[in-house]
């Protein structure tokens, strides 16, 4: 198997990321279509409920896993790392297990506490039936977790990778294929045909389980799981106490990032219900904010996924060195990538929110849709910010900071929430808008503060990567100056699928060539990736025929 540098390892990951993504991102155009705002409400329901218990159950243990198996590795303990990967596989069969049947039995009252008192729209009875359907693959899908992070403990991340595509493969093709079945060959209820779908889950989960097997399996023996290794001192009683110490944290900052999702979900229901907005708003905005512009915000949010799988086990390594400098060169390293990769993606989506809106989900309520996705996008950068940071913090063993900073970030957005959409709906705008700023500041507030516990207990320095801030003034307002020039010019029919994808094709080339040409010239794509491989990148873009001076 090939092990992976640094910034290799973030490209393979990334990569992997942004495909499973875009498929996550596509599939939604043809399957909102077939279950239309009412259907998609329902999804939306189940879909984020089941997010939570999937945190709880398999969030932390990759990245834990990951961690431990990187440090043993370092320190040539080969017992040892195996047989955490094996407790970690027992740990999780008991928490999986767990909470499918708490998911499965009390989905009834989770669906009570997402729909409130509102009516006219889905019930109570279509919530509950998808959450149990979805709760099937809380059975599989955290399996897949521990194996992962073993393979990513040593630096093999082209494997976990390829798992996520296949898994994401299979789940969509049960969601779109199951649901026009349902709908449109065998004339099933609309409950019916999203309970289907959110089955997906489950048929992906196996079948990445299998390719994950199957890998692990054919390199055994380079893997240290063939048995053919010396015993060491460390007891299983250490490693259960290190894998919960290293999980726990990883836990709770995942489970955070879902519960800013559900409480948002929660709070915008309950008040644009209070200020008397009708059900079928009320859920078309519910749902928006919480899964579907999400959908199309994961191509952001992918760069700190794939960053963070590669960042951590780096991390790990230079802190068990005791190797500060290149602790401070990664974390700068990652949030300059965040940087340079985000802001042009979240500023262009935000430009051209109203046709990418109308690409994916249509033109009913397509200028709140267009709305919605303008703001929700910007919280995506911050939230990177909130993963790479965090991730950092947790590479150090910095538990009590990583509770910390993830506390005073969602007080932050839970105590926000209300006050900021009534605040809103009171200055005439949406009531969403106060929702999704209480996001953004706690995740602000979380970054910050974690950078600040940096700074002040190992005197990281962060000077580069605000002169890389400012550097990115001058491209990034190019791009923006260009792109909406542009919209001045070029026609297209906001009501008219193809018209808005050749709009938002066109500007995003320009838009893109003028960003990176200008952050080429400025010599900042050279400072962030390095001046070797980013030639590797053109030469393989151009097939040789490009080679960067």
């Amino acid at each position: 198997m090939k092990k992976s540098s640094f910034i290799e390892g973030t490209v393979i990951a990334t990569v992997a990321i942004v495909i499973t993504k875009i498929l996550g991102m596509l599939y939604v155009i043809p399957f909102y279509a077939m279950i239309g705002i009412q259907g998609s409400a329902l999804y939306a329901y189940a879909y984020n409920i089941y997010v939570i218990f999937l945190d709880i159950s398999s969030a932390g243990l990759p990245v834990a896993i990951s961690k431990i198996i990187k440090e043993y590795n370092t320190l040539g303990l080969m017992d040892a790392k195996v047989r955490a990967y094996q407790v970690g596989k027992k740990i999780i069969s008991f928490i999986s297990i767990a909470a499918f049947i708490l998911l499965f039995v009390f989905a009834r009252e989770f669906a009570t506490l997402i729909l409130g008192e509102l009516q006219g729209g889905n019930t109570i009875e279509d919530v509950t039936f998808v959450i149990r359907c979805v709760s099937f693959a809380i059975l599989v899908v955290p399996f897949l977790s521990v194996s992962k992070g073993y393979l990513q403990g040593h630096n093999i991340i082209n494997v976990s990778s390829i798992s996520q595509v296949i898994e994401q493969v299979v789940r969509i093709s049960v969601i779109l294929g199951g649901s026009f079945l349902a709908l449109n060959v065998f004339h099933l209820s609309l409950t019916t045909s999203v309970g289907i779908a959110v089955f997906g889950a489950f048929a992906g989960g196996i079948a990445a389980i299998l390719y994950i097997l199957y890998n692990l399996h054919s390199h055994k023996k380079e893997l240290n799981l063939d048995g053919t290794k010396q015993k060491d001192e460390i007891s299983n009683r250490e490693i259960l106490k290190k894998i919960a110490s290293y999980a726990i944290p990883f836990i709770i900052i995942d489970v955070s990032v879902s519960v800013y999702n559900f409480v948002d979900m929660v709070f915008i229901s309950r008040t644009m219900t209070f200020l008397g907005f009708d059900a079928a708003t009320t859920e078309f905005i519910t749902s928006s904010v919480a899964t579907w512009s999400g959908k199309i915000s994961m191509i952001v949010n992918s760069i700190a996924m794939g960053l963070s799988i590669s960042l951590i086990p780096n991390i790990v390594e230079a802190f068990t060195l005791k190797k500060w400098n290149l602790v401070e060169g990664r974390l700068n390293k990652a949030i300059q990538i965040i940087l340079v990769a985000c802001i042009p993606m979240v500023i262009g989506i935000a430009l051209l929110a109203k046709p990418i809106w109308s690409i994916f989900y249509g033109t009913d309520a397509i200028l709140l849709g267009g709305l919605v996705l303008s703001v929700s996008i910007f919280a995506s950068l911050f939230f990177n910010l909130y993963m790479i940071t965090s991730s950092t913090l947790q590479s150090l063993n910095k538990f009590k900071a990583v509770y910390l900073t993830t506390l005073l970030g969602y007080a932050t957005n839970a105590i926000l929430d209300i006050p900021l959409m009534l605040f809103s709906h009171a200055l005439g705008l949406q009531p969403f808008i106060g929702a999704i700023l209480a996001s953004i500041l706690g995740y602000l507030v979380s970054a910050l503060s974690t950078l600040l516990i940096l700074k002040k207990e190992h005197h990281l320095k962060y000077k580069e990567t605000g002169k890389l801030l400012g550097k990115l003034i001058i491209p990034t307002l190019a791009m923006v100056l260009v792109v909406l020039a542009v919209q001045i010019v070029l026609p297209y029919d906001l009501y008219q699928k193809t018209s808005c994808i050749f709009y938002v094709a066109i500007i995003t080339i320009i838009g893109a060539f003028v960003y990176l040409t200008i952050c080429y010239k400025k010599g900042i794509l050279e400072d962030v990736f390095g001046k070797e491989y980013l030639n590797r990148i053109v030469k393989k873009l151009t097939f040789g025929k490009v080679n960067l001076k």
